[in-house]
């Protein structure tokens, strides 16, 4: 009976510990329905607060280049604190890229609308996992990794991705290491193995 009391007395204790850690593993929860803006005439919501519209223009407008459209508690404020939010993601024919990223605190679920894309992710240890999608396929990318998607076709792809956060951030590898961060040449190139003059043409390749 003792073993039996000391092996259940472990499991609650490593329950306890395990809480906090469960708790924190997305947005935090809120004690009201939803949040309104702390500028908001009180009384005066409606319907309005709840909808996005900027989907709209974009799904028409002609695509140059890729280009994604955010709803995100930035773009929708009613979304604050429902740990949900949507980007969609525009891909002209011929070889346009939604560079290699991370979303640090969400995995991204796509959804393939039409079109076709090459997706891909390399998870911790460095395994690189890729495939092809048509209209309709769906893919998920383990939050915090590395992952991109590519329309090699010759025809537009349009996908649309959903998140667990209000607030799934982005961190763009191209931009972050070669673009606006000022990371020193020096660390760079040691880091790359290469020579600053490569890093120099690597940075300023983003701002042509």
């Amino acid at each position: 009976m003792g073993r039996l009391s000391c092996t259940y007395t472990t499991v609650l204790v490593a329950l306890a510990l395990s809480a906090p850690l469960a708790a924190l593993a997305g947005d935090p929860d809120i004690l009201t329905d939803y949040i309104v803006p702390a500028d908001a005439n009180p009384g005066t919501t409606n319907g309005t607060f709840f909808t996005f519209t900027g989907f709209r223009a974009a799904m028409t407008m002609p695509m140059p280049n890729f280009m994604p459209t955010k709803a995100t508690m930035a773009e929708f404020p009613a979304l604050n604190g429902q740990s949900v939010s949507y980007v969609l993601l525009m891909f002209p024919a011929g070889g346009s890229v939604n560079p290699t990223h991370t979303h640090p605190r969400s995995a991204e679920l796509l959804l393939l609308l039409d079109g076709a894309l090459s997706v891909g992710f390399v998870d911790t240890a460095g395994n690189l996992f890729t495939q092809d999608l048509a209209a309709g396929d769906m893919f998920v990318f383990p939050k915090g990794t590395v992952h991109w998607q590519y329309n090699q076709g010759t025809q537009p792809a349009k996908a649309l991705s959903a998140f667990g956060s209000a607030a799934p951030g982005l961190v763009s590898l191209p931009s972050t290491l070669f673009g606006a961060s000022n990371i020193d040449d020096n660390v760079l190139a040691t880091s790359f193995k290469t020579d600053v003059a490569t890093i120099q043409k690597l940075k300023a390749g983003l701002h042509a």
